[in-house]
């Protein structure tokens, strides 16, 4: 007997996760395509394709496989779907149910889950909702059992990322380890000289991208042997800013910089600082943790460059003596040299006249600041132990005011 509607097609699913794997040898793909091949054989149907998903959780609809198939499905191009069971259409309860009650019927799709007894040209199987049930109650529960696997890995200060970050490379002598990849390091480092250098991420991803510098994606693909993509060499700002915020760099572990709210929610969540953990040195340091330090500082005052391309060491950093706002770095082309570029206050540039001209050369700014570090190391070389107890003392007390402020909102979160 012919099941087949003319000029329509007979899709075969085939789906298999990392944790079906677990289940054996009948979960495969090979054994599904083999199930659903002698089945549309002996039932009928002709004009079979297959549509497989490898390697995806049934909670995730988002599956190349299933979202071409469903092409076909919405071109009214599919006359009968089949599968080996209803988990392996998916394991989210709420869709399948609308899947088989009105997606399906909609385009008249027969739909047939082989192990489960269902054929929607049977009318409908009493036993098919709960089932999903089932299916989306094992989901959540493997969920649960792998998320408490990765927090407790996490929390022995293991790495939860599967692949190093650009700099490092798992050690071949120990997988859970990192080692540090010079070629890669180097570029790192660069990053990091041109940040503090005065340079944003757009600026360093142009000099990079200028150098032909291999952009991480083709790095990588490099290192693998896997396939080069288009652009080499074009860097971007995003890429460079992602270096210059790990702080995997210096030497530690973060685990658990981003959660999700639930199985089915899977947006990654930004972590509180308080709810991260931090393990120091369980990786060589590329950077210095100074350094990492000095870069967030100046990436939290960003600089944007003037038209004429000119950035300044001090942008970001001056304020305006009398009202405090920020000065602006203004630059000209009008004189060969830098001597006319200067600081204005912000508030009398932004014409609010809330302030005075206010002004200060650059080069005259500079001075100033290199005469005050002078002073300093005078007065550090002549009085190296009244320095070291001033130190000592301001910094006890900034250690006093942080455990203040820790029991404050320690208090307001119990």
């Amino acid at each position: 007997m012919m099941n087949q509607q003319p000029d329509k097609i007979t899709a075969l699913y085939c789906r298999l996760s990392q944790d079906d794997t677990l289940d054996g040898e009948s979960n495969s793909i090979t054994n599904q395509k083999a199930l659903l091949s002698k089945y549309a054989a002996e039932h009928g149907f002709r004009n079979t394709i297959f549509f497989v998903d490898d390697g995806f959780s049934g909670t995730n609809f988002q599956r190349p496989g299933f979202l071409e198939m469903m092409k076909y499905v919405e071109d009214y191009s599919v006359s009968t779907l089949i599968v080996k069971d209803l988990s392996r259409l998916g394991r989210e309860y709420s869709y399948m149910g609308r899947l088989q009650d009105f997606i399906f019927p909609a385009y008249d799709v027969r739909f047939i889950a082989i192990n489960d007894d269902v054929d929607s040209a049977k009318g409908e199987n009493d036993f098919a909702v709960f089932k999903n049930v089932f299916n989306d109650y094992y989901a959540k529960d493997t969920s649960k059992k792998i998320r408490a696997v990765v927090k407790m890995r996490g929390e022995a200060g293991e790495h939860l990322t599967s692949n190093p970050p650009y700099g490092y490379v798992k050690d071949p002598a120990n997988k859970k380890k990192w080692v540090v990849d010079e070629e890669a390091a180097n570029v790192v480092r660069r990053i990091f000289g041109l940040c503090i250098a005065g340079k944003g991420p757009m600026q360093i991803a142009k000099i990079l991208t200028a150098d032909k510098v291999l952009t991480v994606t083709a790095y990588n693909a490099k290192q693998k042997g896997q396939a080069m993509p288009e652009n080499l060499y074009q860097w971007c700002s995003k890429s460079v800013a992602g270096i210059l915020e790990r702080q995997e760099y210096t030497g530690c572990t973060v685990n658990f910089k981003t959660y999700t709210k639930s199985l089915k929610f899977k947006k990654r969540m930004e972590n509180p600082k308080e709810n991260q953990r931090i393990f120091e040195g369980t990786q060589p340091a590329i950077i210095e943790y100074g350094q990492w330090e000095r870069v967030q500082a100046l990436r939290a005052n960003k600089r944007r460059p003037t038209k004429t391309g000119k950035t300044s060491i001090f942008s970001g950093l001056v304020y305006c003596a009398d009202c405090g706002a920020k000065l602006y770095y203004c630059t000209c082309t009008s004189y060969k040299d830098d001597s006319q570029d200067h600081f204005l206050c912000s508030n009398y540039k932004s014409n609010t006249g809330s302030c005075q001209i206010h002004y200060i050369r650059e080069i005259t700014l500079y001075k100033r600041v290199l005469e005050c570090i002078q002073r300093t190391l005078t007065y550090v070389r002549l009085f190296r132990d009244d320095f070291t107890q001033e130190m000592l003392a301001q910094d006890e007390a900034s250690r006093k005011a942080e455990l203040m402020q820790k029991r404050k909102a320690l208090s307001g979160a119990q």
